[in-house]
């Protein structure tokens, strides 16, 4: 079968798994699409994690192992139409690729077929992961590892196209490089009434209100406001404005660097509305108010291998100009989190951002959209990566 060029070839693939968009858990169509361009060039694969797709290189001779990830499902985002995406817009009513999913998987199935092809050129093994569901808790990285996905594998990489990074640039670093993500809910219980007797009532929205205006506060004092970020999201409860209700919900999230931040800050919210609730406290009324607090710990602390990231920072340093090794972290989340508390390895932004081409919106927005010429320095980067590495392992993994 003639194939087109490197770079034509994934620019179509690109398009092609923009167009038809899944949400995660159910990229079924992108799962077959997915191992039919890998039997393009002759690779054989298999699904894993449901909708996933995992396939193996083995070069001419034995050696580590190394495995490169990408992440395949879409958001529940309407796409609005461009001057870029007439040839390509979502068909997928009220479903987008609005965080570079698409790109990502377009580059590492290029990555596959590079590899593929020098795959007598070099020994070891390269292992390749289509990950569903990176956007929808608990993710598809733990269904990946369960299955297997990780066995024998001795590195990991992976890269996110990020839309508020100019186009081409490089960034990374060693350590805590993305955030924990943790929401939490609140019910707060009191008694509800006639606003014009407060007196028989104990009010659950005076209550929130104080839960509100304290825990943000709270957190800033007991947590370097660097080190997180704390916010309210919603709060309900009530019917009308002259009734005062029984209870009221509040609903906020909170996103760290470390654990030990993450049980600081969730130590700090119980105390509050222990505080709280003894403010409010009628000795007339037993059990009001009270609360129940919910934390939902999402994905962990995305940590570099600092070894594994030197190691690279000097070969990407060689072969790209705009590299920044010592980039701030982030309080985004990634369930690629997962794979580095099992493998050494690393995960790294590509920027994507050109007003010279009108490619100026953020990831998740509904105008997101790609500057293509970052698929191919996407593969580069990877296949730089991979083949270094078993080249030399001992230097990126002692």
């Amino acid at each position: 079968m003639f194939l087109p060029s490197l770079e034509q070839w994934i620019i179509q693939k690109r398009r092609e798994f923009h167009r038809y968009p899944e949400l995660s858990f159910n990229e079924c169509m992108t799962q077959k699409r997915i191992m039919d361009s890998l039997k393009e060039f002759g690779l054989e694969s298999s699904s894993i994690a449901g909708t996933g797709v995992v396939a193996e290189i083995t070069g001419n001779g034995p050696g580590p192992c190394i495995a490169i990830r990408a992440d395949t499902d879409a958001l529940p985002i309407q796409e609005e139409e461009s001057d870029h995406n007439g040839e390509y817009i979502s068909c997928h009513k009220g479903v987008m690729h609005a965080c570079g999913h698409d790109g990502h998987t377009a580059i590492v199935l290029g990555v596959a077929r590079m590899l593929f092809e020098k795959r007598h050129e070099f020994s070891g093994k390269v292992r390749l992961i289509f990950q569903p569901a990176e956007e929808q808790y608990p993710g598809g990285a733990c269904q990946v590892i369960e299955h297997g996905g990780l066995e024998g594998v001795d590195a990991i990489i992976g890269l996110h196209i990020f839309g508020d990074v100019d186009v081409g640039n490089v960034r990374f670093c060693p350590g805590p490089f993305m955030a924990s993500s943790n929401d939490f809910s609140v019910r707060i219980i009191g008694k509800g009434g006639h606003v014009s007797t407060p007196g028989y009532c104990v009010n659950p929205i005076e209550m929130a209100a104080d839960v509100i205006s304290r825990a943000r506060l709270e957190s800033a004092r007991k947590v370097d406001p660097s080190r997180h970020v704390f916010g309210f999201g919603a709060v309900t409860g009530g019917t009308r404005s002259n009734i005062i209700p029984d209870e009221v919900q509040i609903f906020g999230s909170f996103r760290t660097f470390n654990e030990m931040d993450t049980v600081t800050i969730e130590n700090a919210l119980e105390n509050i509305l222990g505080s709280i609730m003894n403010k409010y406290s009628d000795k007339d009324l037993a059990g009001v108010p009270s609360y129940e607090l919910d934390v939902l710990h999402g994905y962990p602390v995305l940590v570099n291998n600092p070894d594994f990231t030197a190691a690279a920072s000097r070969l990407l340093k060689q072969l790209f100009v705009n590299v920044d090794d010592n980039a701030s972290p982030i309080f985004g989340s990634e369930d690629f989190a997962y794979y580095l508390r099992q493998v050494p390895g690393m995960f790294l932004f590509l920027g994507t951002r050109n007003p010279e081409k009108d490619i100026i919106e953020n990831n998740h927005s509904s105008s997101f959209d790609l500057d293509e010429a970052v698929l191919m320095q996407g593969v580069q980067i990877l296949c730089s990566i991979a083949l270094d590495f078993l080249k030399k392992p001992e230097e990126y993994i002692y």
